[in-house]
């Protein structure tokens, strides 16, 4: 393990130090040569036919405490989610990996989801709702997520168990958008963006102010002023 670590860490410093060709036009990216330096190969694996006796191969993977309750599950289709003993329909399909806590609810994972175009996510689960979310959309929008915990609302009708997808408000949002602008959104109590901070079209840092109907009242750009 030691050497593969090594060997590992030799390569990111070599492509760091390296990689970039300071005359090359556009976006910053590893030359053609260093890229071929560091390639295994160019028609990798990607599909099993039948298991072999060097790796598992599997459709799923469930890792157990030693209560024998699921902690983690490896899947290709992760499980629907279940929320204090309740198994729930799954908006879409992920493949990845799901936390479960010592109740065996879901509380979190990562993967990539099958929606149009491929999506990874990353989760953090309150225990009824999410948490925290990373999102990499297939049109480049990258943005994480900070939700406020809901209310634990338990329904005497589901035998007293929580209910998810309690309404509350996401407090923070970090994006940068499909075009590349990035932004950094504070949010009140009713979900609505109250505060931003964010790069203008012109390359100059702002704070913007919003009312609660979205509208930018007020914004703070001193660079811009200076010009």
């Amino acid at each position: 393990m030691k050497r593969i670590g090594s060997t590992v860490l030799a390569l990111l410093a070599t492509l760091s130090l390296n990689a970039y060709a300071t005359d090359a036009p556009g976006p910053k990216r590893p030359s053609v040569e260093q890229l071929q330096k560091l390639i295994v190969n160019q028609s990798p694996q990607t599909h099993v036919d039948k298991p072999d006796n060097d790796r598992i191969t599997a459709k799923r993977i469930d890792i157990v405490d030693d209560k024998g309750t699921i902690r983690m599950t490896l899947s290709g289709q992760t499980p629907a989610p279940i929320i204090d003993g309740i198994q729930y329909k799954r908006a879409f399909n992920v493949a990845g990996m799901v936390l479960y806590d010592d109740k065996g609810s879901e509380r979190g994972g990562f993967g990539t989801a099958d929606v149009n175009g491929g999506m990874a996510v990353l989760a953090l689960d309150h225990p009824a709702m999410d948490a925290i979310g990373w999102r990499v959309s297939p049109d480049g929008e990258v943005r994480f997520s900070i939700n406020q915990a809901p209310p634990l609302i338990r329904e005497p009708k589901l035998d007293n168990r929580l209910i998810p997808g309690v309404a509350t408000p996401t407090r923070i949002e970090m994006l940068v958008g499909a075009d590349g602008t990035p932004a950094i959104a504070l949010n009140d109590k009713a979900d609505r963006p109250r505060l931003r901070l964010t790069v203008t079209q012109k390359g100059y840092g702002a704070i913007e102010f919003l009312d609660a109907q979205g509208k930018v009242i007020h914004t703070l750009a001193p660079e811009a002023d200076l010009r």
